[in-house]
């Protein structure tokens, strides 16, 4: 059986009733002596009474500190003494207190036992036996995380560092040599102390850490050496819980604060009954006797109403406390109130009688209670902003709330010049509205968001290809033949007769085909702005001249473009700055034969809206949106260039000052062209002299990278 630990131990004046009484009893018997006797490994006590029992006593059981009690209603001490030392086996001594007719007897164990009772004549009769439980140790509160197993072994405490968790916890972080590291963890007093067992502790880590700015439980953290270990000493405030744990070489400690929950009897965020493990036999017992011993066992200051009557049996082992609390509720249709350390018990229908009264006589006295005028000069929020906030309005669209703070006779004016709020109200709500006010009216701190766009082109162009041409400039004589060259130009013949002496005579010229310069293979045209290299071969009269020309040209371009715009704005509060141009474009409509021409506006512009949000790690959370456009003159269509966008939406968190890259766009275009002579082209090695190669590539990469930073409150020029 495994028995939990517990900070309250029961006083030995504490007593319980075993049945219900409507009066106190007389004391008929009485205790007259208590003798104790070891018999192997159990001890036997022996209770002589001067009349005997009919029942045994309800009993009890608590783990830490080992106590074992009884009481005996209408039963007197008769020891003459109330305290009777015996250290005979476990049992330490005796304690037999009297309170009015009632007499409680508490053993005190040197550790946790079984019980068992049985009634002989006029004594009873208290065997104590041995738990029988895996260690010894289940009841230690140092919780040990490893073993030491080499001897001679020395560890090191590498860093130690302080964070702050998501639900405001404060978390010790420790980075370890090795993972068999020993670690001891305990608390002692107010503090939690972790010890590090052989372990070194570097000269730079040896100091006291000031960790009240981070708004956790955790106000210091102080490392040192002791011996051969390292000490932690860790000091929290109000009410927290611990939790440890550990991931191969790094030791984690989280201390969280602990929110009172008005329905728990012990506080804490683990599910599940908390209290300490008690044993309870009690036979028809009265129920207000039983909740004030289940009270005490809780270290609970309680109230229990009159109310509260009947009698209950319970036969209970190792239960907790405040398991054995809800039961009793739960058959006794009861409930409980906590104010402050105080729990009140009563019927559940009692409560809620008394708690709608209040709320009654509260509702009342807010519509008779006098108004009371309280000006507040705010410093940071606007006074017409604030005003409507109390009134329940948004101060966007100023639609009224259900949300209201002010009351339903209260009133709020801002006055603009001196920022100054002026409310009249009942007294409990100024109260709500002062700490409401204290809690807005704080200066926003800034952020700067610089956001750096970088676009890269790369280009690629590599031609290839050969022209091939034949010209021929001679004149030919073709008489009246139909010879004809395709490209070239006939001149007619000339024809003139005379006649001299009654003869006639005609002289002339023939027909002459004049041929053009023309290509004589029909290759596909390319330019070259690249290098060249070309053959002629003509004859003597240079009338017959064979071109062969052959170009090759490669061209890279590499291009980068950075945009970079910067915008600084309170936290929470969206900024939003753009540059560029608007497009304009012609729009055509028709109407009854008639047609109108309307020009608009299409922006091409670089845009950044951001609404940054400092987190309690100081990290900046940001929503983004980076907007860049571009006209495409290139591809107009009516003398309309189309935009070109490239748009980022996102929500990223970022360190303080801190880059990351929020969007990207990759394209690859690769184009290759093939011109040629069918058949010619395909001639291994000849075939360039006939074809005309083209291959372009282009890539073009689109970046954005974001950098917060939060402005610090002491920045100043001078």
């Amino acid at each position: 059986m495994k028995f939990f630990n517990y900070a309250v131990a029961i006083a030995a004046t504490c007593f319980v009733v075993a049945s219900p009484v409507s009066a106190e009893p007389v004391a008929a018997n009485a205790i007259e002596a208590v003798n104790v006797a070891q018999a192997g490994n159990e001890t036997a006590v022996r209770i002589d009474l001067r009349q005997p029992l009919v029942t045994a006593p309800a009993g009890f059981a608590v783990a830490n500190p080992a106590r074992i009690a009884f009481d005996f209603p209408a039963t007197a001490n008769a020891l003459g003494k109330t305290t009777q030392v015996l250290n005979e086996g476990d049992l330490r001594s005796v304690n037999v207190v009297q309170v009015a007719n009632r007499t409680r007897l508490v053993l005190n164990l040197v550790r946790a036992a079984n019980y068992r009772t049985r009634l002989e004549g006029k004594s009873l009769y208290v065997t104590l036996s041995p738990i029988e439980r895996l260690s010894d140790s289940a009841a230690e509160r140092t919780v040990r995380f490893a073993e030491e197993n080499l001897v001679g072994v020395r560890h090191a405490v590498r860093d130690v560092v302080f964070r702050r968790g998501r639900d405001g916890e404060g978390r010790v972080v420790v980075d370890l040599s090795d993972a068999g590291t020993a670690i001891d963890i305990r608390q002692q007093g107010p503090n939690l102390v972790v010890d590090f067992m052989k372990a070194s502790l570097p000269d730079h880590l040896r100091r006291k850490l000031d960790v009240t700015d981070f708004a956790t439980p955790v106000i210091g953290v102080e490392t040192r050496s002791l011996g051969e270990n390292v000490r932690m000493i860790i000091t929290p405030k109000g009410q927290w819980e611990h939790n440890a744990y550990q991931t191969d070489n790094q030791f984690v400690v989280e201390v969280k604060k602990i929110v009172e929950d008005p329905n728990r009897l012990v506080q804490g965020t683990k599910i599940g009954y908390q209290g300490p493990r008690v044993s309870i036999n009690y036979q028809n017992g009265d129920v207000r006797a039983l909740l004030r011993l289940m009270a005490e066992e809780l270290g609970l200051n309680a109230v229990i109403s009159e109310t509260v009557t009947g009698t209950t049996t319970l036969v209970l082992k190792d239960v907790p406390a405040d398991q054995v609390v809800d039961i009793i509720f739960q058959q006794k249709g009861l409930d409980m109130r906590k104010n402050g350390n105080i729990v009140m018990i009563a019927p559940r229908d009692e409560i809620a009688t008394r708690e709608k009264l209040e709320f009654e006589s509260r509702q009342q006295i807010s519509e008779l209670e006098p108004l009371v005028m309280e000006q507040f000069v705010l410093n940071y929020q606007r006074a017409a902003d604030v005003s409507k906030l109390l009134a329940g309005e948004s101060s966007a669209e100023g639609a009224t709330s259900t949300q209201r703070i002010l009351s339903k006779r209260g009133s709020a004016v801002a006055e603009p010049q001196s920022n100054i709020l002026f409310v009249n109200d009942i007294a409990t709500k100024l109260d709500e509205i002062r700490s409401f006010i204290r809690t807005i009216d704080i200066g926003a701190r800034q952020v700067m968001i610089e956001a750096r766009i970088v676009e890269a082109s790369d280009d690629f162009n590599k031609t290839i290809g050969a022209k091939l041409g034949l010209i021929n400039s001679k004149a030919v004589n073709v008489g009246n033949s139909s010879i004809g060259f395709v490209g070239g130009s006939v001149t007619p013949g000339t024809s003139r007769t005379t006649v001299s002496n009654g003869v006639v005579t005609t002289t002339g010229t023939g027909p002459v085909l004049t041929q053009t310069p023309m290509a004589g293979v029909n290759l596909p045209s390319f330019e070259s702005t690249g290098g060249t290299l070309a053959f002629s071969l003509f004859n003597s009269g240079l009338t017959r001249i064979l071109n062969l020309e052959i170009a090759a040209m490669q061209a890279d371009g590499l291009g980068k473009l950075i945009s970079s715009p910067r915008v600084i704005t309170a936290n929470n509060v969206r900024a939003k700055i753009e540059d560029g141009t608007e497009i304009p474009y012609v729009t055509t409509t028709t109407s009854g034969g008639n047609q109108t021409q309307t020009v608009s506006f299409k922006p091409a512009k670089l845009v950044l809206e951001v609404t940054p949000q400092i987190t309690p790690e100081g990290t900046v959370k940001m929503a983004l949106l980076v907007k860049k456009e571009e006209a495409d003159f290139t591809r107009a269509v009516l003398g309309n260039p189309p935009i070109k966008s490239s748009v980022v939406e996102t929500n990223v968190v970022v360190e303080n000052g801190g880059t990351v890259v929020v969007g990207g766009v990759f394209v690859t275009n690769t184009q290759s062209k093939v011109e040629k002579v069918p058949l010619l082209g395909d001639v291994p090695f000849f075939g360039w002299l006939f074809k005309y190669k083209n291959d372009f590539g282009n890539r073009r990469e689109l970046l954005v990278f974001i950098t917060p930073r939060v402005v610090s409150e002491k920045l100043r020029l001078d």
